[in-house]
């Protein structure tokens, strides 16, 4: 289960993503624009440590899955992957990393994938306890041991699709009935 909590960020995630975005070169040049939040899920860390968050994201009109984890401290030998910092009303300094190079994430999406698994179930913390928050995302594992890395789909409207053999994330939300290719374990290990 994700918990999380009735809070403000400074700069607000949205804010984060609309000065990162601009740089990743998956993400055509003439792309540009404000991020629009369309859907979200969770993903949880058995430790508890790190939250982990993917997002439906509408950029100009296009689809981009982007996925984040969001730790308490730098991850070390991650530079390449910090989206930036954020303070968090409860929770202090947040250092926000593209989840594609944070290892909690990747082996929470691996495992998701193999298993059939979901998205986490998220709650809010307030002072009379944990109230449910409805899921805006929701994602299922294909299940299957085939294919080894993890390769997020970031242009949904963009990627082909991979080998039927790959095991495989999808997701659907409102407005989008038909699943959706989120992410796929692949053997190849030229693919981003």
């Amino acid at each position: 289960m994700a918990i999380l909590h009735r809070a403000t960020m400074k700069p607000p995630k949205l804010a984060l993503l609309a000065d990162w975005l601009p740089d990743q070169p998956w993400l055509s040049a003439d792309v540009v624009g404000e991020p629009r939040l369309v859907a979200s899920y969770r993903f949880d860390d058995p430790a508890g440590e790190v939250g982990m968050e993917g997002m439906i994201l509408d950029v100009a009109g296009e689809r981009i899955h982007g996925a984040f984890t969001y730790r308490g401290a730098p991850l070390a030998q991650a530079e390449d992957f910090l989206v930036g910092t954020t303070e968090h009303s409860v929770l202090g300094t947040r250092w926000v990393y593209d989840a594609a190079g944070d290892p909690v994430f990747t082996a929470e999406l691996t495992r998701v994938i193999r298993t059939g698994g979901t998205q986490a179930e998220q709650f809010v913390a307030t002072p009379g306890g944990l109230e449910p928050r409805p899921t805006t995302a929701h994602v299922r594992g294909s299940g299957g041991t085939a294919g080894v890395l993890p390769v997020l789909v970031r242009r949904l409207d963009h990627h082909p699709e991979p080998d039927e053999s790959c095991p495989r994330l999808t997701g659907t939300w409102e407005g989008q009935d038909e699943p959706v290719l989120l992410a796929y374990l692949s053997t190849d290990p030229d693919v981003d």
